[in-house]
């Protein structure tokens, strides 16, 4: 027994000694303190997006009323400059705070651009912005910002001043090494608050935008069961149209042209997508985005989706030509619509680290739509927010998958009309035909015509029904 004792506490202090050598190992080679800058490279706060300036709005005055004031109170009328200077005051500037003519200023400085308002007693600059109406102003140290850039769908001004707050902040998050690069190539970080301006209104753009080149419901060489069928193969399966019209003849002995499946595909998609986008999901309080690509004549196109994460139904879809902020925010207008009272802050809104959802957030945020926007970062959970909200990520990204596959046989769009066809009908069937797990393999939203029916190709048939008749309900009489 006691031998074993003896074993046990050699073993013991061989354990202790090698757990010092590794404490000697850590303390030499890592490092118990952090760096004081930022490991994360700085040049990716490009990729970020800053809060919202401050709109300043000084005090307008009437320069009418001061004289009036001044002529009630001093007995007498208060007298125009007499410019006895070599740089007198120009005709049509105007003071930015009273709107005094130019023979009531003072050239302050003499000629290098300050003038005085013997009325109201302003100082300004006749070529800035400072005193007038609505300029934007950063939200750190309280300067104007400046116009630094024009963009095809907004302007970016900047805060240039150098004892800003944000602006030293971040210096101090620069390593040596980015210190110095800094000094001979500043273009390659950001610093500075910068403030995208964008010049278009995306709240007023039309949503409910048909397909072109629908053919009419004038069935001549075929019935409304054919088209049904179309739609089933080419939909339903994922066949390309040429593989439809092919196995409509091999199976049912229907000789059709793969351009009239394709315009049996358009017109279907003209028809059901008012019932599409109109229909009353009654969302829950969890969304999930994410946008993927196809191709457009070779030519790589982006599709942005909005889904339920809790019901799986897609309350959103655009496409688009860019991966910029404006399809986007079209796409989250969608999905935010089918809620009969926005739920605000209440409203957990996943996506990815794209600065895109960032930007809508603050547009939608000057619509009086605040909500909370969650980014999940990267493909593992490095930090808390990814660990708690990646099912949100997981289940967009499946979804993206599921159109993947639909879309991969046709091998790119010939057209954008057929890739906004092949995205509505897409939708039309993920929410209301296609049998899911998450429903026991019934469809995410069970309409009771459709139920009833025995087929895919009658289903169809009864979808374009059911949107024609909320068409012509909603056309005045």
């Amino acid at each position: 027994m006691s031998s074993i004792i003896t074993v046990l506490v050699a073993y013991n202090q061989i354990l202790l000694s090698q757990i010092q050598q590794l404490l000697l190992f850590i303390v030499k080679n890592i490092p118990l303190k952090s760096p004081k800058h930022d490991t994360t490279s700085p040049k990716y706060n490009k990729l970020t997006v800053d809060k919202l300036p401050v709109i300043k709005q000084p005090e307008q005055l009437d320069y009418k009323v001061l004289l009036t004031e001044y002529k009630t109170s001093h007995g007498k009328n208060l007298k125009p400059v007499k410019s006895r200077g070599s740089n007198p005051v120009t005709v049509g500037t105007v003071c930015h705070r009273c709107d005094a003519p130019h023979n009531y200023l003072y050239d302050n400085t003499g000629g290098r651009g300050q003038y005085m308002c013997k009325i109201c007693g302003l100082r300004f600059n006749k070529d800035k912005t400072d005193f007038k109406i609505g300029a934007l102003v950063c939200p750190y140290c309280g300067h104007i910002l400046v116009k630094k850039k024009d963009r095809k769908h907004f302007n970016i001004h900047k805060c240039v001043n150098k004892n800003c707050v944000f602006y030293f902040d971040n210096l101090k998050k620069l390593s040596p090494e980015d210190y110095a690069e800094y000094q001979q190539n500043n273009h390659k970080f950001k610093l500075h608050y910068i403030y995208r301006e964008f010049t278009i209104d995306f709240f007023k753009m039309d949503l409910s935008s048909l397909p072109k080149g629908a053919a009419s419901l004038t069935f001549r060489n075929f019935s409304p069961h054919i088209m049904g069928l179309c739609l089933t193969y080419h939909v339903n399966l994922g066949l390309s149209t040429r593989m439809t019209a092919r196995a409509l003849w091999e199976v049912h002995q229907v000789k059709i042209s793969h351009t009239m499946v394709s315009s049996y595909a358009k017109t279907a998609a003209a028809l059901v997508k008012p019932y599409v986008d109109n229909y009353d999901y009654k969302p829950t309080n969890y969304l999930a985005a994410d946008e993927t690509y196809t191709k457009v004549k070779g030519v790589r196109h982006y599709v942005w989706f909005v889904m339920d994460a809790i019901k799986k139904s897609i309350l959103g879809y655009q496409i688009s030509n860019s991966r910029d902020v404006g399809p986007c925010i079209l796409a989250m207008r969608m999905a935010f619509s089918k809620f009969k009272e926005f739920p605000g802050k209440a409203l957990k809104f996943a996506a990815d680290g794209y600065t895109a959802y960032k930007l809508a957030q603050q547009q939608f945020m000057l619509q009086d739509m605040d909500f909370n926007l969650i980014q999940v970062i990267g493909l593992t959970n490095d930090d808390p927010i990814s660990s708690e909200y990646r099912w949100l990520k997981q289940i967009i990204e499946r979804l993206n998958r599921t159109f993947k596959f639909s879309y991969q046989v046709t091998n790119g769009y010939g057209s954008e009309e057929g890739s906004n066809t092949h995205v509505a009908l897409f939708v039309a069937y993920y929410n209301f035909m296609r049998p899911h797990s998450y429903t026991y393999w019934q469809p995410l939203n069970p309409i009771p015509e459709l139920e009833a029916l025995p087929n895919m190709p009658a289903k169809w048939q009864k979808l374009i029904e059911l949107s024609q008749k909320l068409i012509l309900s909603k056309q005045p009489a």
